[in-house]
């Protein structure tokens, strides 16, 4: 079953549709060629049919190629049980991709692949043909370094690449590779969850219009502090295709 939330001005209504990522610190610029697939999962604690996508997110996870990232709502803290990963930061960035689909209504579990495509999240064959696409040639190649040549700060640094149609938003999302939870309420009562690549912070550090930019970045206004790694993304228009991404180990005691 898939959990749907629908919200009419200040009223919510949910009704259920059958259905079927601490390192050391980089000592210099670490590039990669950046044509890796951005799956985002959108999923609760607190929602029954979340586990199944969140063992998928965590088989591609392993994937080379892909980067998969689990961003907690807070929309079903209600049903008994809140989600400690959950965050409205989160939540937006599901109600932003819903006007950029053009879906109907915010769900989870919801992959959004790309930037560009959206399914079940547990739907492994739609998500698998999605990602097939987008790593088919669609995702621009742009090269990605993230540098740490003083304690607590990070220089970042994006090549140049085809100019976008729309200026795209450089993200940065801070996460945590593997988190355990022993579920004590609520829907997945008695369910011991493993959440892979849990986002904790959410920030817009820049802009990219196809020049090459170089970014500072203040690890510890990002709240990189207990954080894992540090997945940036270059996103047209700030919720389209993602142009280009990577993902890099946060040094310890980075902020």
């Amino acid at each position: 079953m898939i959990r749907t939330f629908i919200r009419f001005g200040r009223i919510a209504l949910a009704a259920l549709a059958a259905v079927a990522v601490a390192g050391p610190a980089v000592a210099g610029p670490n590039k990669a060629r950046s044509t890796k697939v951005v799956v985002e999962l959108f999923t609760s604690q607190g929602c029954s049919s979340c586990p199944p996508a969140d063992a998928f997110l965590r088989d591609l996870s392993k994937r080379d190629g892909v980067i998969a990232l689990s961003f907690h709502v807070d929309y079903w803290n209600y049903l008994g049980w809140a989600d400690p990963y959950s965050s409205p930061e989160a939540t937006a960035r599901q109600r932003s991709y819903r006007a950029a689909l053009g879906v109907r209504y915010v769900y989870t579990p919801q992959m959004v692949i790309g930037g560009a495509a959206q399914a079940v999240g547990s739907n492994r064959d739609d998500v698998l043909k999605a990602i097939a696409q987008r790593g088919a040639g669609a995702v621009a190649a742009i090269d990605i370094a993230m540098s740490t040549p003083k304690p607590g700060k990070a220089k970042i640094v994006i090549g140049a690449g085809p100019r976008p149609k729309r200026t795209a938003t450089v993200w940065a999302f801070l996460y945590d590779r593997a988190l355990t939870t022993e579920i004590a309420r609520g829907e997945n009562e008695g369910v011991r969850l493993i959440n892979t690549n849990v986002v904790r912070a959410i920030h817009r550090i820049g802009e990219w219009t196809g020049k090459r930019e170089r970014l500072s970045v203040d690890l510890e206004k990002l709240g990189a502090a207990g954080r894992d790694a540090c997945a940036i993304v270059i996103q047209e228009d700030g919720f389209g295709p993602i142009l280009g991404a990577d993902s890099f180990p946060l040094p310890k005691g980075s902020s």
